[in-house]
């Protein structure tokens, strides 16, 4: 079992419109709900390439109880939710259909009391011993302490579960410190963490704060990774135009999912970028094209060197 935490989970909406204008009424071609969260969006795509996914987090109020309930008929995702007194937020994503542009609206998330992350941290430290593997992923709710992530790795590396951290700012910077195997920020996280542009030069410099692996993710450009073992670059093959909410999210159950499998760095990146670019073509947030998927496993370019990083 993969274990992603989502201490801000989400009920994902998505919105189809012909074009988007600002200060204009628009009308909405199509719908779609979507339980979500970083976290979330990683079990679903885990359980869609075959592995068993359990969520866990905290789910309130009646966003709370619809995510659930659309949990509930998701196959291979177990539901480990804890419930709160507070409502779980709502993401909107807005698709101007015209241009494959998305802007996204996100709510901050409930506040969570003491007793409430108290509950959090005895049902995490429980459900570690059947884990392969644990994604600590997204923002943190109000409430929540600031290195709550830290304090999570620690507790995976004592069980001797392996951890992958994806988040930014300051959780991210304590969590990097707190030794983490895999680390994926993107190129604005990994700026804001190292002080540093240059992906190559900040990736070196997130490892030495401590992270064991470092992918970044470049956008478009695909990923980059710095491992023990080497350093790689994986593209795709065309620049994805659609809805990216969720690409990240994608790779990480890619990048997760050929951990446990124990396989090779140039095909656990292969994986992770064939992911997310099918992801930008799905047409709703935590989901992705099968079909192109399967096809871009064949157009994916490694280039990099095994040598000690």
């Amino acid at each position: 079992m993969i274990l992603t935490v989502t201490l801000n989970t989400a009920l994902d909406i998505t919105y189809r419109v012909g074009a988007l204008r600002p200060h204009a009424s628009h009308r909405v071609s199509a719908v779609a709900e979507r339980p979500g969260g970083k976290g979330v969006n990683v079990a679903r795509v885990l359980a869609a390439l075959g592995h068993e996914a359990t969520v866990t987090g905290f789910a309130g109020g009646a966003t709370g109880r619809a995510v659930r309930e659309l949990l509930a008929g998701t196959a291979g995702v177990v539901d480990a939710l804890l419930p709160v007194a507070g409502a779980t937020r709502r993401t909107i994503a807005v698709v101007d259909e015209r241009t494959g542009d998305t802007t996204q609206l996100n709510e901050p998330g409930p506040q969570i009391a003491p007793a409430e992350w108290g509950a959090f941290l005895d049902h995490y430290e429980e459900l570690l011993p059947g884990a392969s593997a644990v994604a600590l992923c997204g923002s943190l709710p109000p409430g929540v302490p600031v290195g709550a992530y830290a304090g999570l790795i620690k507790a995976a590396r004592s069980a001797g579960v392996p951890v992958l951290l994806d988040t930014s700012g300051e959780p991210l910077r304590r969590g990097v410190a707190a030794r983490p195997d895999l680390v994926k920020p993107n190129t604005d996280e990994l700026a804001e963490l190292t002080g540093s542009h240059d992906p190559s030069r900040a990736t070196q410099d997130a490892r030495r704060r401590g992270a064991r692996t470092v992918v970044a993710s470049l956008g478009p450009q695909g990923l980059l990774a710095l491992t023990p073992d080497g350093r790689w670059h994986a593209t795709p093959p065309t620049r994805e135009h659609g809805n990216p909410t969720g690409a990240g999210d994608s790779a990480v159950a890619g990048l997760l999912s050929a951990l446990v499998e124990q396989l090779p760095w140039p095909t656990r990146l292969t994986r992770a970028v064939a992911l997310s670019a099918a992801t930008v073509r799905a047409p709703a947030a935590g989901e992705f094209d099968r079909v192109a998927y399967e096809k871009l496993l064949g157009q994916i370019t490694v280039t990099g060197d095994i040598t000690a990083a």
